[in-house]
């Protein structure tokens, strides 16, 4: 099973600036809202499969949104309360390792932890997908830290 899980750490990396933490949010929200709704109005036979899975706080009583949007990303599942992001990659993801990688990475400075299932490894082994997703759950993100900054600073 292809997974990779990342956890948070500051920024690196190509055009990022060595140690930086800010995260830049999109220039026009209204306009990644309205992606985000046609996304989710256009899923694909995958995304629908692990949605059905998801919705309604089924595993385990977590609340996933799908398609939702952190930063500039919009992700195809997220646990706010857990701080875990799950994105489906098919067979473009091997072309854009890349994009992938730098996304994850914004993801990772905004708190969440990342992981990522090829498209194949849902329709054939769900219950193994979503199994992993509980392990995942049941450990106990790192404490974000407060976007209006802590006290004593």
């Amino acid at each position: 099973m292809r997974q990779i899980v990342f956890t948070p750490s500051p920024l690196r990396g190509e055009g990022w600036g060595e140690g930086k933490t800010e995260i830049k949010m999109p220039k026009h929200p209204e306009q990644q809202t309205e992606r985000a709704r046609s996304l989710r109005s256009e899923q694909s036979d995958v995304e629908k499969r692990l949605w059905r899975e998801l919705r309604d706080r089924q595993l385990d009583g977590f609340k996933f949104r799908r398609q939702h949007g952190i930063g500039p990303y919009i992700v195809d599942f997220v646990c706010i309360e857990a701080g875990l992001v799950v994105e489906l990659d098919g067979g473009q993801h091997a072309e854009q390792v890349n994009y992938d990688s730098r996304r994850s990475v914004f993801i990772e400075a905004a708190g969440y932890r990342v992981v990522r299932f090829w498209n194949n490894e849902v329709l054939d082994n769900t219950e193994g997908v979503l199994e992993r997703i509980r392990e995942l759950l049941a450990v106990s993100p790192s404490p974000r830290p407060s976007p209006q900054g802590g006290e004593g600073e």
